[in-house]
C-alpha cells in the first residue's frame, strides 16, 4: 500500500499507472506535478490524480514513492530540484526507456552517489498517443516492466516498486543496465526510428498524395509508432545514442543484403531471407 504517490508527468505512462493503482485501491492519494497547469487540471477532472501542484519541492513532501514519467532529458533537472526536499525513506523510480542516462542523471543530482532508494525502471507498454486523455487503467496488464537496480539499490525499495507494478497488472523482470539499453535499442528504439523515417520518406514522393490515399493495412501497422511523442523519442535517441547507432548499423547491413538480392534478381536469396524472417516472427508471436 502506498500512502502518497507523486507523479511527474501525468501523461499516458504516469496516468495509466495512477488509474491502475486507484482501481486497485493501492494508493491513498496521488499528486501530479508538471509545468502545464491546464494539463494537470484535466488530469484531476478525469480522476487520474487527486490533486496537483506546480511546485516540485512541494509535490514530493511526504511522498512514499516518486515516479518520474517525463522525457529523459527532463529527469536530471527535476532530480536536482527535489533532492533536498525528499524524505529519507522516499523511493524514487522512473519510466525512462534508456537506463544508463537516467542512472547518470541521478548520480549528478545526488553529488555522484546513487541513493539506495532509487530504483530504475522501464514499463514496456504504450500507445502512440501520449496525453492524459490516452491513459487507461489496464495499459500494463500482461506487459513487462523491467527494473535495472544497481548494487547500491535497497532491497526494500526494489520490492516496493516491484509490488507497485504488479498491482498494475505487469510482469516485473530484472536486467543489467547495459543489457537493457542494448536490447531496447534493437527492439523498440530502432523500430520507432524506422517508422518516423519511413513516413518522412513517403512524404517526399512526387506521388505523396496518392501514396497516402492508397496506403493499406501494412502502412498503418508499420507506421503506427510515427504518431508517438516527438520530444520523448528525441530524448531517447540522444540518451541511448550508442546502442541505437549500433542497431542502425546492423539494420543497414541487412537492408543492403536484400537490396543486392533484389538488384540481382536473386529469387532464391530473397525468398530465403523472407522465410527466415517469417519463421523467426511466427516463433516469437507464438511464445507471447
Amino acid at each position: 500500500m502506498i500512502n502518497k504517490l507523486c507523479v511527474f508527468g501525468v501523461g499516458l505512462i504516469g496516468g495509466s499507472l495512477a488509474l491502475a493503482l486507484k482501481k486497485a485501491n493501492y494508493c491513498k492519494t496521488i499528486i501530479g506535478c508538471s509545468r502545464n497547469e491546464a494539463h494537470l487540471k484535466r488530469a484531476v477532472e478525469l480522476g487520474v490524480i487527486d490533486s496537483y501542484t506546480l511546485d516540485q519541492k512541494e509535490a514530493v513532501q511526504g511522498a512514499d514513492v516518486v515516479l518520474l514519467a517525463v522525457p529523459l532529458r527532463a529527469i536530471g533537472g527535476i532530480l536536482e530540484n527535489i533532492s533536498d526536499a525528499l524524505d529519507k525513506d522516499t523511493i524514487i523510480t522512473d519510466a525512462g526507456s534508456a537506463k544508463g542516462s537516467v542512472v547518470n542523471a541521478v548520480k549528478t543530482a545526488f553529488s555522484g552517489v546513487l541513493p539506495p532508494n532509487f530504483v530504475a525502471g522501464h514499463p514496456i507498454a504504450g500507445r502512440e498517443k501520449s496525453s492524459v486523455e490516452a491513459a487507461i487503467p489496464d495499459l500494463y496488464v500482461d506487459h513487462k516492466v523491467v527494473l535495472t537496480p544497481t548494487s547500491e539499490t535497497n532491497e526494500i525499495a526494489i520490492n516496493t516498486i516491484k509490488d507497485m507494478w504488479q498491482i498494475a497488472g505487469a510482469t516485473v523482470e530484472m536486467l543489467p543496465i547495459k543489457q537493457h539499453d542494448d536490447v531496447l535499442a534493437a527492439t523498440s528504439h530502432l523500430p520507432h526510428v524506422l517508422a518516423f523515417t519511413f513516413v518522412n520518406s513517403l512524404s517526399k514522393s512526387e506521388y505523396k498524395d496518392e501514396v497516402f490515399d492508397y496506403a493499406a493495412g501494412g502502412f498503418e501497422s508499420f507506421s503506427r509508432t510515427a504518431s508517438s511523442d516527438a520530444v520523448m523519442w528525441r530524448d531517447i535517441c540522444l540518451e541511448n545514442k550508442t546502442a541505437i547507432l549500433d542497431a542502425i548499423d546492423v539494420y543497414q547491413e541487412d537492408l543492403a543484403k536484400i537490396k543486392a538480392a533484389i538488384s540481382d534478381s536473386n529469387a532464391e536469396e530473397i525468398e530465403s531471407l523472407f522465410i527466415q524472417a517469417k519463421t523467426t516472427r511466427d516463433r516469437i508471436i507464438k511464445k507471447t
